[in-house]
């Protein structure tokens, strides 16, 4: 009798090249480079890339960027804007 008492993991969440696209409001090259490049990290699953959640939530938090400090002659007024780096 094989032991049941093996917890199953769950299976992360895989994503497509489209799917990375549609979240990000990208054109789905875009993401594709990103992926390729190594910015988003992903695996190639035969000839199709899949990008984990983990990686798409990691690349949106470690591209936040803060923006530089506006100079003291600078007035343009609004609020700041964080920026992927896309």
């Amino acid at each position: 009798m094989k032991n049941q008492d093996k917890s199953l993991t769950p299976s992360p969440t895989l994503y497509t090249v489209r799917e990375i696209a549609d979240t990000l409001r990208i054109h789905p090259r875009t993401a594709y480079r990103l992926i390729q490049e190594g910015r988003i990290r992903g695996i190639k699953v035969g000839s199709q890339w899949r990008v984990p959640e983990s990686s798409l939530l990691e690349y949106i938090e470690n591209g936040l960027t803060v923006p530089k400090k506006k100079k003291s002659g600078d007035d343009k007024k609004g609020p700041e804007q964080l920026k992927l780096p896309i």
